[in-house]
C-alpha cells in the first residue's frame, strides 16, 4: 500500500480512542467531521501568503471564504481552512504552500490535532445555552462570527454552519464531549418532558 493511500484513525472510528462512545442523535444531532479535510497555518506571513493566493483572509475572530472552503482566523497570523466539500481544492492550496518559499508560516497540525463536531437537531439552542456560557443566539452572534470559548467545559472554536454549531477542539477530548453532550441531551428531554 503506498504511503499516501494510509487512512487515519480518528477518535470515533473502530479501533479508535473515543470507539464506543454514542453520538447522540434525535433532539440534539451529534456529528463527527473529525475525518474531513482541513488545513491550519501559524506564524509569520500565513496571512499574507494566504491573501497572495487570492484568498480574502478575514478580520480576527471572523470567517471568510476562499474557493469553497471556510476560512477562519484565530489569530493575526492563525488561520485554519476548513474543507468540508472542498478536498481537491485543499490539497491544491497545501501543495502549494508546501512549495512556497519562506515567509508562509508553518503548519499547525489542526488536522491531526483537533476533532472537528457538528451540532444540530430541534432541541439545539437549548443545549449549546447549557453548553456555552455565551450568548449565541443569532442576534448576538453572526453566521461569520468565531468564539474562542469553553463548550461543555473544554477550550473550543465554535462557529455557526449552515446545519447547527461546528466545534474545534483538543482531539484527545472527543469522548469526554461527547458524554458532556449526551448528558445535556438527557437534561433537555427530561426538561421538556415535564413542560
Amino acid at each position: 500500500m503506498a504511503a499516501g493511500l494510509a487512512t487515519r484513525i480518528y477518535p470515533f472510528m473502530p479501533g479508535g480512542a473515543a470507539d464506543g462512545t454514542k453520538l447522540i442523535s434525535g433532539a440534539i444531532v451529534l456529528s463527527d467531521l473529525t475525518d474531513r479535510p482541513r488545513f491550519g497555518l501559524k506564524g509569520g506571513g500565513s496571512a499574507a501568503w494566504l491573501a497572495a493566493q487570492g484568498g480574502t483572509v478575514p478580520a480576527v475572530n471572523r470567517i471568510g471564504d476562499h474557493r469553497g472552503m471556510r476560512v477562519l482566523r484565530l489569530g493575526n497570523e492563525d488561520i485554519l481552512l476548513l474543507a468540508e466539500s472542498a478536498a481537491e481544492t485543499l490539497a491544491q492550496v497545501k501543495t502549494a504552500w508546501q512549495a512556497a518559499a519562506a515567509p508562509k508560516g508553518y503548519s499547525s497540525w489542526r488536522e491531526e490535532g483537533w476533532a472537528w463536531i457538528r451540532l444540530s437537531g430541534p432541541c439545539l439552542a437549548e443545549a449549546m445555552s447549557a453548553l456555552c456560557a455565551l450568548d449565541l443566539r443569532p442576534q448576538k452572534f453572526g453566521a461569520d462570527d468565531i468564539a474562542q470559548t469553553r463548550v461543555g467545559h473544554i477550550e473550543a472554536v465554535t462557529f455557526r454552519s449552515p446545519a447547527g454549531f461546528d466545534i474545534l477542539f483538543d482531539i484527545t477530548a472527543s469522548a469526554y464531549f461527547a458524554r458532556a453532550v449526551a448528558a445535556i441531551a438527557g437534561h433537555t428531554d427530561q426538561h421538556r418532558g415535564h413542560s
